[in-house]
């Protein structure tokens, strides 16, 4: 339940659905009501796929590679807390400016909503930072599942808030996106921070810098 709680909050902060919303809204202004449903339902779907992958092969690319999951605690919590300081000081992951000026992709469900908006470097360090908490091996299967429901219980929410982009930005309007998403991007700090701090301590660990109790 504790990896289950710090998985979804986490990734839900990463993810930030309300920094998703001005993208989303301008790629499907063309469409209708159905169209956009299935567009946000396609965006979600990706992006679960796509966290679903680094989530079965990222552990194994980096054992394949001989990186320690101390290493990869350190290297994504300083990404969590650039990615946080980012978030709070300005606007880095809407880009609404730099997506409207582009001609559409093909399919812009994949890209770019599912990658990189929703499925980033932050989301992607999440992850492997959180498998990296599992030491023991009677709780890998147990680990597993939770890290599997947070992902799911946290698309789930973006995708209801997509559904819902409208009437959440006339209820909140932009000043209130800005607001949420400052705030969003202090608690990604200090997320960050936190993995950087066990990740160093686990090194310290490992090299025998340091005993643990």
């Amino acid at each position: 339940m504790t990896l289950f709680i710090a998985t979804f909050s986490t990734l839900l902060a990463i993810i930030n659905p309300l920094e998703a919303l001005p993208v989303f809204l301008q790629l499907a202004a063309r469409k209708g009501d159905q169209e956009r449903v299935l567009l946000a339902k396609r965006a979600c779907l990706y992006a679960v796929a796509l966290m679903f992958f680094f989530l079965l092969f990222g552990t194994l690319i980096l054992r394949l590679f001989g990186i320690p999951l101390s290493m990869v605690r350190i290297v994504g919590g300083i990404i969590l807390t650039r990615l946080g300081f980012a978030l709070f000081s300005s606007r880095p992951v809407g880009a609404s400016e730099d997506h409207a000026a582009n001609d559409q992709p093909t399919d812009v469900a994949f890209i770019p909503l599912a990658m990189p908006i929703m499925v980033g470097p932050g989301a992607i360090a999440t992850i492997l930072g959180m498998t990296s908490l599992v030491k023991h091996a009677e709780f890998e299967v147990t680990a597993f599942i939770a890290i599997c429901a947070a992902i799911l219980a946290t698309m789930l929410l973006t995708y209801i808030v997509l559904r819902a982009a409208r009437i959440v930005v006339m209820r909140i309007g932009p000043q209130g996106i800005d607001a949420a998403t400052r705030i969003v991007g202090f608690f990604v700090s200090a997320m960050g921070m936190r993995l950087i701090f066990h990740g160093v301590v686990d090194a310290l660990q490992t090299y025998g810098l340091a005993t643990g109790h």
